[in-house]
C-alpha cells in the first residue's frame, strides 16, 4: 500500500522512516521524496498487512499520513488509447492489452504527474 507522509522539522529532526522501520520491523520502500530544510513529503510503499502499524507509528512521530488506494484515475470516455502515457511513465504503470486498449498497474505509480501532463485529452487525474 502506498502512503503519503508529510512532516515538519518544527516537530523535531528525527529520522522518521528509519525509526519506523526499527520500531515496527516493517521494511519500507521509499518511492519518492521531497525534503527541504523545514518540511518534507515522502511517498512510501509498505505491505498492505502492515500499513496500519506503519501509519500509527509515523503519526506517533508527528507525521501526517494519507493512504493512497488509487493514485491515478483514468476517464475511459476521454481516453483515446494513444499511448502517450506509456511513453512518458517512468514506472511502466500503463500498457496496452491484447486489444490495444490502455491498462494500468496502479500499484507501480509514484505520483510523479508526468502522465497527466502528457495526456492530450486530459483523461488522467492524480488523486491526492
Amino acid at each position: 500500500m502506498k502512503l503519503l507522509v508529510n512532516f515538519s522539522r518544527k516537530k523535531g529532526f528525527e529520522p522518521l522512516i528509519a525509526k519506523t522501520v526499527m520500531e515496527t520491523g516493517v521494511l519500507i520502500n521509499v518511492e519518492r521524496a521531497y525534503i527541504e530544510s523545514m518540511s518534507g513529503e515522502v511517498l512510501i510503499d509498505v505491505p498492505d498487512s502492515e500499513a496500519s502499524k506503519v501509519c500509527k507509528k509515523l503519526r506517533e512521530f508527528g507525521a501526517d499520513v494519507e493512504r493512497l488506494d488509487n493514485s491515478v484515475k483514468r476517464d475511459e470516455n476521454e481516453c483515446i488509447d494513444c499511448g502517450e502515457c506509456i511513453s512518458i511513465c517512468p514506472q511502466d504503470v500503463f500498457y496496452f492489452d491484447e486489444e490495444w486498449s490502455i491498462q494500468m498497474r496502479i500499484e507501480r505509480c509514484v505520483l510523479c504527474g508526468k502522465c497527466t501532463s502528457a495526456c492530450p485529452h486530459g483523461a488522467l487525474k492524480l488523486l491526492q
